[in-house]
């Protein structure tokens, strides 16, 4: 490891100063011989599930999980190299692994909870392009793009356009073999359940009509987590009522309803060429 270049790295993705505090902290008390091997393999989407799976076990990290985010800003780090092997632009690069500083903003900047998460990141499996990001993921035993969302994205109709446009050059140029067949989505965004509540205008609205919805899980509750920034198992009573969204879903939820989330198809029509 080189300190600078990862000094370089936590600069260039606007990491927490806090936050490097602590990692420099967690860093001297990682065992490096045993880790080193599951590094390599956090880098390939093919064995990185099983490879957080097994160094969060090795770590046996604090509750702020600062060794297992070291080890991630590490295979960021090494990530580089991969990128520029494909020519991908460093925007994409740095847009990507700017997922770390906001996944602890998520959680009050202090605590790291997406280890679970992050491998699609140092893995090349997912890429952020503009307002949203893109995962290889198969439908159907089809080849796909999933979309997400992140917490920072900016959804109106000009800023998703421009995105799916990107993405369409992106994955042509740099992934070439990879045909995908269609774009899905998965989220709490896409719930049938909103559409009472938003006016016609709303850029929720308009993301949700870009897709078909093919099924809809009206248990889910992981939206509490994205709208209210709160614990699944929050008291209704007591989530924020800070947004006209947040009044709105919290009056909906004590009245009995739910949101849950939905799965669905880009209409092609939707999909800018």
């Amino acid at each position: 490891m080189n300190a600078m270049e990862l000094q370089e790295l936590y600069h260039l993705i606007g990491l927490q100063p806090e936050v490097i505090g602590q990692l420099e902290c967690a860093a001297r008390e990682i065992p490096w011989e045993q880790t080193a091997p599951y590094l390599e393999r956090l880098l390939d989407r093919e064995t990185a599930p099983a490879a957080y799976r097994e160094l969060n076990a090795l770590l046996s990290d604090g509750p702020g999980h600062f060794k297992l985010l070291f080890c991630y800003l590490e295979c960021a780090r090494r990530a580089y190299d991969r990128y520029q092997d494909r020519h991908i632009p460093d925007q994409i690069y740095t847009d990507t692994m700017r997922c770390f500083p906001r996944f602890l903003r998520e959680c009050g900047q202090m605590y790291f909870d997406r280890g679970w998460w992050s491998w699609r990141q140092t893995s090349l499996s997912l890429f952020r392009i503009g307002a949203l990001e893109y995962e290889f993921l198969p439908y159907e035993n089809r080849p796909a793009l999933a979309l997400h969302i992140p917490s920072d994205a900016q959804l109106t109709p000009e800023a998703v356009d421009f995105s799916l446009a990107q993405a369409e050059s992106f994955f042509h140029t740099c992934f070439p073999h990879y045909r995908s067949e269609c774009y899905t989505c998965d989220s709490w965004l896409l719930s049938p359940r909103l559409r009472p509540l938003l006016n016609r205008n709303s850029n929720i609205l308009a993301f949700q009509d870009r897709f078909c919805i093919l099924r809809e899980n009206r248990e889910d509750q992981e939206f509490i987590e994205h709208l209210f920034r709160r614990p699944r198992d929050t008291a209704y009573a007591d989530l924020p009522a800070a947004t006209s969204l947040q009044r709105q879903v919290k009056t909906l939820l004590l009245l009995g309803g739910t949101v849950g989330c939905a799965f669905g198809a880009l209409n092609p029509v939707a999909h800018p060429t």
